[in-house]
């Protein structure tokens, strides 16, 4: 072959590679305008988001105000056009938080910023009084010993290094001190920011141990006690908490529909959780999710866009204390595992938008980069490695591909799990912008020809229909 022919032929192929890799980007660019437009100038998810946060509030699993959500939510996804809406029935925890105080009472008598730890037993009628000891590590705690840590309060105040490290405090805490013999613990909150505000959140008890009262306090509470503790200056403090576990509540999941054109037994299911802690709005965690969710398919409907697999949105419950509605989920979807192709959840707040993390191969990495690049006009077209959340880890468990929407999370651990995650939080511009993304990016995944791939180790399900 000559040397014009070959390089002729290198530029044949070089542009045939070009074309593959802009197949999905030209593909779907006209309706992925369409649906960017139709989400930037919408109105109607932010007005759901605000009768959640105001008619409603927060809905910590068991509660009635949760209950009120769920038949809400129903209500809602067939108002949009959905169909086959149902409640995916389970059961949940009922944890009350009921009242509770902290105070230091030596060397002087301060009120301490607190919230108990989910799921905590609580503390004697009248609550206890003890002396505090204070770490800033596990280690510090083995450290000390029984001999220093036996009726005592064990304070952790850790250096914050991400929300991931400070959890190991919060759920395992009080176990490890109770195994020394301490009566109560307090923990650091999780959070980079220092406004005297807890964050409360999910602890676990090992079974092993004694259980003890745990609460939250703010991290300026905590250094304080701190301080104090390592200048050798006896601190005590009385904790009162009325916290208690009442018997398991009849709840569930909501889920939603666009049926698939052509293979509707193939699902791409998109969604968040629907409970919160019982403080705040659960606004941010995770109300603007559920709310960006539905309006993604509401607005898919709206348009009349009808992709070739059926779109589900889910709102699971439970997330926050027990994991049940992803549970719940996986059951349902049962022994037709693999006509799950793609599982997304949205569980970081509704901040500005950056793209998506997503937990599958190279060649899937591939395909949602091309779809990722519709999304840059709204600063939205990261695809990254790594993608998931607590609802859809069971899915993710057995094989199914997992995505994650991200966003720049600037406030997030601000608010997260306090009195503080409320709607003012949620700027309108960037709730849009996430509705945006999700319905660029559910619709793609419903419709286009390849499936997603797992990386490799992941486990499937049995074959479907």
């Amino acid at each position: 072959m000559s040397r014009r022919a070959c390089t002729f032929a290198l530029l044949a192929l070089s542009a045939a590679g070009l074309s593959r890799s802009q197949e999905l980007t030209e593909r779907y660019k006209p309706i992925a305008d369409k649906l960017i437009d139709a989400a930037l100038a919408d109105d109607e998810g932010y007005k759901r988001l605000e009768y959640l946060c105001y008619r409603i509030g927060n809905r910590l699993s068991g509660s009635e105000s949760l209950q009120r959500a769920i038949a809400w939510s129903v209500e809602q996804m067939k108002a949009v056009g959905l169909t086959n809406v149902r409640v995916i029935p389970t059961k949940v925890p009922h944890w009350v938080r009921g009242a509770e105080s902290a105070r230091m009472v030596a060397p002087v008598d301060k009120p301490l910023h607190m919230l108990g730890l989910g799921m905590s037993i609580g503390t004697p009628p009248g609550g206890l009084t003890a002396d505090v000891v204070a770490v800033s590590s596990f280690d510090e705690l083995m450290a000390l010993g029984a001999g220093k840590v036996k009726g005592r309060i064990v304070v952790y105040n850790y250096v914050f290094q991400g929300y991931g490290p400070a959890r190991g405090y919060r759920s395992g805490g009080a176990s490890r001190a109770a195994a020394l013999g301490a009566v109560a613990v307090l923990v650091r909150s999780a959070t980079p920011l220092s406004m005297q505000i807890p964050h409360t959140g999910a602890m676990e008890y090992d079974e092993k141990q004694p259980k003890i009262p745990a609460a939250a306090v703010s991290p300026e509470d905590a250094a304080m006690l701190q301080s104090l503790y390592r200048d050798g200056v006896p601190v005590r403090v009385h904790l009162e908490m009325g916290a208690r576990t009442e018997p398991d509540v009849d709840s569930g999941d909501v889920i939603g529909e666009i049926r698939g054109k052509s293979r509707p037994e193939e699902v791409v299911v998109i969604g968040g959780h629907i409970d919160s802690w019982d403080v705040g709005q659960g606004a941010q965690d995770d109300g603007a999710s559920i709310m960006a969710c539905l309006e993604a398919l509401a607005l898919i409907h709206k348009l009349g866009l009808q992709p070739e697999r059926t779109l589900r949105v889910a709102f699971w419950v439970n997330e926050e204390n027990g994991g049940r509605g992803g549970e719940a989920y996986r059951e349902f979807v049962g022994d037709k595992l693999n006509n799950q192709v793609a599982a997304l959840e949205m569980d970081g707040g509704a901040e500005a938008p950056l793209g998506f993390g997503a937990g599958v191969d190279q060649d899937s990495q591939k395909l949602l980069q091309q779809v990722a690049k519709l999304l840059d006009r709204i600063g939205a077209g990261e695809i990254t490695a790594g993608g998931g959340g607590e609802d859809i880890a069971p899915l993710i468990r057995d094989g199914v591909p997992g995505l994650s929407e991200r966003t720049v999370g600037t406030h997030y651990f601000d608010w997260h799990h306090t009195e503080a995650d409320t709607l003012d939080k949620v700027s309108p511009g960037d709730f849009r912008k996430n509705v945006a993304a999700l319905a660029v990016m559910s619709y793609a995944l419903a419709d286009m020809p390849q499936r997603l791939t797992a990386p490799a180790g992941g486990r499937r399900g049995g074959p479907g229909q």
